[in-house]
């Protein structure tokens, strides 16, 4: 497949599963050997597992939204950077709803073969998320 179906690929999981929030979609995009590197949860680093993540992601911010900033493709890998934003309106990560509005920067690395996501990697400002929801207080600014 062309570097260009590729980034077609990871944008139709963007707006899809991340921004209708249809989990089932997962099952179209993805190999069902598909392999999560990310280490972003402790669920299961497989389809299922993804699945787990995104009902527990939804449920948690139910007005999530993903834009995608950045996408560039090589070969088989398609590298996105994306802002979620959305509402905290129920337990996540073991921490109850805050209503906090977050906005998270993700950096993601798919690998695509045959027309689906087989592995993915992800690089996620948790420490940030954690500071917006109240759980971790950000660094005092110097001069402070």
């Amino acid at each position: 497949m062309s570097t260009e179906e590729n980034k077609a690929i990871v944008g139709r999981f963007v707006e899809e599963v991340q921004n209708r929030h249809d989990i089932g979609a997962l099952e179209k995009l993805f190999s069902p050997d598909y392999v999560d590197h990310s280490g972003i949860s402790t669920l299961p680093p497989t389809l299922d597992g993804t699945k787990q993540f995104f009902t527990l992601l939804f449920t948690a911010f139910p007005d999530i939204r993903v834009t995608i900033n950045d996408q560039v493709a090589e070969g088989d890998k398609v590298v996105t950077r994306k802002t979620f934003q959305g509402t905290h309106q129920d337990e996540f990560m073991g921490i109850p709803p805050t209503e906090k509005t977050i906005s998270v920067d993700v950096i993601d690395i798919f690998r695509i073969t045959g027309g689906k996501i087989l592995e993915h990697w992800a690089v996620a400002d948790m420490l940030g998320l954690m500071q917006q929801l109240g759980v971790i207080s950000p660094p005092d600014k110097p001069g402070e």
